[in-house]
């Protein structure tokens, strides 16, 4: 299997716990191994066990309200580190992935043979291959910095979707940054710093230089950003995930109603097309949700959606061009 699930200690953490009913919420990519774990914790547990079928996105996306309505005594909560702390008890599931590594690294010596200094950083699910990662690179002649945590990562080496920190501290110390894991962390890191940024792709097995998709992005945040700066109607969008709150909406409400805007504020869990559709007045939306809703489904709405970050350019607070500098995440 891809994936060691680490099953045998689920069940004792989930039997230490003496839970009597327990929710397993998955990510979308580990969905299709419901089955499996349901069979082995009802074997290995007295727990009743019911799985969430909503989907989830990230540590960030904690479906406390669902556990607290179905009176569970421990949400199991599969394939991202902790995010948020929680006065409701949730047992991580940190997955690792057990891809084979050594054909992708020597991929990737061609990419970054111009480099010196690497930056090297992983989601969580490759975070226990990292050192070895390292060592392989050093080997090769390359000096390799990994990042103290900071911000939402929970480890050294850890980079979350929505933010990159712990990057932004060795940016200026590195040649180039590679990420082990997939498209989204290794976008969301090209938008963030000022440095060639190769994907060591394990689910593609490919090595992807993420320079083109990364401009390709940055045009169409231009697009959307100048299309608020023109709307008349603007929605600003407050997600109530516990995880997936960045900004206030009141100063930003002021501000924009300052400028002659006429603003609507709107709570969702999700952001989709077909809940946007039925507010016609709005001409555009910014969200105060997770800033990748924004980014990464660009092309999934009629109207153009920007993040807190991003208003701060519609509200003259920050110059594009210092957007750029500092990073979009």
């Amino acid at each position: 299997m891809k994936f060691d699930l680490d099953l045998d200690n689920v069940a004792k953490k989930i039997n230490e716990h003496k839970a009597k009913r327990i929710l397993i919420q998955l990510p979308e990519g580990m969905k299709m191994y419901a089955g499996e774990i349901i069979d082995n914790l009802s074997k290995n547990t007295k727990a009743e066990i019911i799985t969430s079928g909503n989907s989830n996105w990230g540590g960030c996306d904690i479906s406390l309200d669902e556990a607290k309505n179905l009176k569970v005594d421990l949400l199991v909560h599969f394939g991202h580190a902790q995010f948020i702390k929680s006065d409701f008890p949730i047992l991580y599931v940190e997955v690792k992935d057990n891809t084979d590594l050594t054909e992708l690294l020597e991929k990737s010596l061609k990419s970054i043979n111009n480099y010196k200094k690497v930056g090297l950083v992983s989601s969580i699910q490759h975070l226990h291959k990292i050192e070895d990662v390292k060592k392989y690179y050093e080997e090769n002649n390359k000096e390799v910095s990994i990042p103290i945590k900071k911000g939402f990562a929970a480890y050294d080496g850890h980079v979350v979707g929505c933010e990159y920190n712990s990057l932004k501290l060795i940016d200026k110390e590195v040649d180039c940054f590679i990420v082990l894991g997939n498209q989204f962390h290794s976008l969301g890191a090209a938008l963030s710093v000022n440095k060639p940024v190769i994907l060591i792709d394990t689910y593609n097995m490919e090595i992807v230089e993420m320079e083109k998709l990364k401009y390709k992005v940055i045009k169409q945040r231009a697009i959307a950003i100048n299309k608020i700066k023109e709307a008349r109607s603007v929605g600003i969008i407050i997600g109530t995930k516990p995880g997936q709150r960045f900004g206030t909406y009141e100063t930003i409400k002021k501000k924009l109603e300052a400028i002659g805007k006429n603003v609507t504020i709107l709570t969702m869990d999700e952001v989709t097309q077909d809940k946007l559709t039925n507010f016609y007045n709005i001409q555009g939306f910014i969200e105060l949700a997770c800033p990748r809703i924004a980014i990464e489904d660009y092309g999934k709405y009629d109207k153009p959606i920007i993040t807190y970050r991003e208003s701060l350019v519609v509200l003259e607070e920050m110059k594009w061009e210092d957007l750029i500098e500092k990073g979009f995440l």
